[in-house]
């Protein structure tokens, strides 16, 4: 349903590779098991992903556009995080970066996720 199941916002010269390990952890803190799969964009490095697999025995899964596509292509399961990020950009706090501390995004983006969860909850027949 794209509901977020952790967050972890960091600086940008921090690579996806390291940001992976801090968010892996953070989900194992709350879910030890039940996920067969994980994906993620290219931007992610082989070993991340075996890291995953010793740490946790969780399959990571890249998905990439295809070398010949051209132009615009829908990847499978990577519309379910864009479409995410576009439910976000609908709050003005996070249109822009306003926040100095990272914490602070954290708490804006679980706060507009609650908000979203209890409208889906109040809509719901």
């Amino acid at each position: 349903m794209g509901f977020l199941l952790a967050v972890c916002v960091h600086a940008a010269h921090i690579s996806e590779t390291r940001g992976s390990h801090i968010i892996l952890l953070r989900l194992h803190r709350y879910f030890t098991s039940g996920f067969k799969k994980i994906f993620v964009d290219g931007g992610y490095k082989k070993g991340c992903i075996e890291w995953c697999f010793l740490m946790f025995f969780w399959v990571i899964e890249v998905v990439k556009r295809s070398d010949c596509a051209k132009g615009f292509q829908v990847l499978p399961k990577r519309w379910i995080v864009e479409r995410t990020f576009g439910w976000l950009s609908n709050y003005r706090r996070m249109n822009r970066d306003y926040e100095h501390n990272p914490k602070s995004s954290e708490n804006n983006i679980k706060f507009i996720m609650v908000q979203i969860m209890l409208k889906r909850i109040a809509q719901s027949p």
